[in-house]
């Protein structure tokens, strides 16, 4: 038995039932998804091969175009709420120089909205949001009628409220990730920088940020694909409007397979979403941490 798990074939015979289940659950469907987007079908009777009808009337579509960018309005949004919070918490909780009383409770309270389900949090936002008895609009109410916001009814501002959402729910996850990082940094470097007269704001920038340089490649990836792939914040919260202000290409995508029955265009919208997430994570890659760190 000792012998077997040492021969390379091994790795094989345990990596085999994983992949399968993997190429079952995952790549097949993938391809198929790939494939029904060059037919018109309606998920029921026998496709019809259309070749690239389904892209070409997507290009023609007027919902196209907003639909992407609402979605990189979306991602950007959530981006930068995400990353950017999620970071000064993670460089807050892990100084030297600050001792925070109920530190363990309130890094888990970070965390809560992340094992909530996105209607739970989308229908508590709706409420906040509301104009006139949420909470947000209670305290802008403070200072006038006028500051008063239509958050979720107004075109222009709704699909930064329920982005805003998004990053609040999800933000938490972004901060475990950066916060575990920070803390498997080796202890001995920031001795030696100390030692050497280094200040908190130079140990950020010389040790800590540059020691993360794959952890914001992955948060990044994470922040971007996952508000391109949104979809249920703006289902439940605002339905694809006002006026189709939040309709993202997963929207579109839902909204052309299972309420207009048109699978094939469904799929052709999926497969330049997927196209689209491949290009953010490449361009990610391709300028975040070029040169690798050794310790």
């Amino acid at each position: 038995m000792h012998s077997f798990l040492n021969r390379k074939s091994a790795i094989f015979v345990f990596v085999f039932p994983f992949l399968a289940l993997y190429t079952a659950i995952m790549a097949y469907p993938i391809f198929q998804v790939f494939v029904k987007s060059f037919y018109e079908w309606d998920g029921i009777t026998s496709p019809i091969f259309s070749g690239l009808d389904n892209y070409r009337n997507m290009l023609k579509d007027s919902d196209f175009i907003p639909a992407v960018k609402n979605g990189l309005i979306f991602a950007a949004v959530i981006l930068v709420y995400q990353q950017v919070v999620a970071s000064i918490l993670a460089f807050i909780f892990t100084s030297r120089n600050l001792k925070l009383r109920g530190s363990k409770f309130f890094k888990t309270s970070f965390f809560v909205p992340v094992v909530l389900s996105v209607t739970v949090v989308g229908q508590l936002w709706v409420q906040l949001f509301n104009y006139d008895h949420g909470l947000v609009n209670n305290l802008l109410g403070i200072f006038g009628d006028d500051f008063r916001q239509a958050f979720l009814s107004d075109p222009r501002k709704a699909i930064y409220a329920v982005a805003f959402t998004n990053g609040w729910q999800f933000m938490g996850m972004m901060f475990v990730f950066i916060y575990a990082a920070i803390k498997s940094i080796p202890e001995q470097y920031f001795e030696a920088a100390i030692i050497d007269g280094a200040s908190p704001f130079t140990l950020h920038r010389k040790i800590t940020l540059p020691m993360l340089q794959e952890t914001y490649k992955f948060t990044l990836v994470m922040s971007i694909t996952g508000g391109l792939k949104a979809f249920d914040n703006m289902f439940v919260m605002t339905g694809g409007g006002p006026g189709g202000s939040t309709m993202t290409l997963s929207y579109m995508m839902f909204k052309s397979a299972f309420q207009k029955g048109e699978f094939g265009y469904g799929c052709a919208s999926a497969v330049v979403l997927l196209l689209e997430c491949l290009l953010a994570t490449l361009i990610i890659n391709k300028f975040i941490a070029r040169d690798r760190i050794v310790y």
